[in-house]
Order: C-alpha cells, then structure tokens, then sequence
C-alpha cells in the first residue's frame, strides 16, 4: 500500500527531495497560490508550524499557477513573497500542477485517498490534506477551511 513516503518532489530551490524524509511526522500538504484570496493562510500555516514543528508537525506547501493564474512568478518571486510578505518558514517546493494529466504523482495519490465532495478535482487554491505519522492521508479541508480550524485534529495525531 502507498503512503506519502513513496513520492519525491522538487524543492523551490530545485532540489530532489524524497518525502520518505519525513517519515514520523504529522504533515499538512497544501496546493498554495502567491495572488489569491486565500493567500492570508500563509500566516495561518505558519503560525500552526512555528508552535508544532518540534512536536513533529511539517507542512509542505506546493505553489499551483492552475486557478485563475494566482502564482504566475519564477521559484525566486514564490520564495522572496512567500518570506517577505508572510515570514513562511515551512518547505515549499516547486510549482506543479495538481490536477490535470501533468499532475503531480502526489497529487494524484491524494486525491485517491481523500477525494472531495462530487469528484476528487482539487477546486481551488489551498487545499489541505493531513498526514498521520505513517504517511497516510486521513483527511482533506476545503480552501474555506483557515488552517486554526485543523489545529484539534493536528494534536491528536501529533
């Protein structure tokens, strides 16, 4: 059975990273946007990670150009808003698509595990999928849905 352990991804910087990294740890993965108005979560997230992160939280956001082009800039425009407008410290990858048939694997994966309301389409920008500690999928949030509101959930798996 597949687990968030078996993708890789390319970091903002270019990087391969193997998320088998992050085996143990509670991880939100979310499709983010620089130019949307979703984009406040930024400080949501960040907040979450900053009081989590030595307890075993990671979120690993993944930027998406797909809705309403909201994240048209280069890896180094992502990674200067990312850090001067919101103080994101959390790892961010490359921009990828997460719906469509250039979709990244892991996106795919996760809409298979935790598929959304009439079909298992990512809808908009800031989608939120938790990961338990053995790397699966066990719950998705809506773009509506402000990071504060997974915090319950976040410590019972942490």
């Amino acid at each position: 059975m597949k687990t968030i352990y078996d993708f890789n991804a390319k970091s903002l910087q270019g990087k391969d990273v193997d998320l088998a990294e992050f085996k143990g740890k509670v991880i939100v993965v979310v499709n983010t946007a620089s130019k949307c108005g979703f984009t406040p979560q930024y400080e949501g997230l960040e907040r979450l990670y900053e009081k989590y992160k030595d307890q075993g939280l990671m979120i690993l956001g993944f930027p998406c150009n797909q809705f309403g082009k909201q994240e048209p800039g280069s890896a180094k425009d992502i990674q200067e808003g990312c850090l001067i407008n919101y103080g994101v410290t959390f790892r961010m990858f490359e921009k990828i698509d997460v719906n469509g048939e250039n979709e990244h694997p892991l996106f795919t994966f996760l809409k298979k595990e935790q598929g959304g309301w009439f079909n298992n389409k990512i809808k908009w920008n800031f989608t939120k999928f938790l990961i338990d500690r053995n790397g699966n999928a066990i719950k998705r949030y809506a773009p509506i849905v402000k990071p504060e509101k997974m915090e319950e959930t976040i410590l019972e798996l942490l």
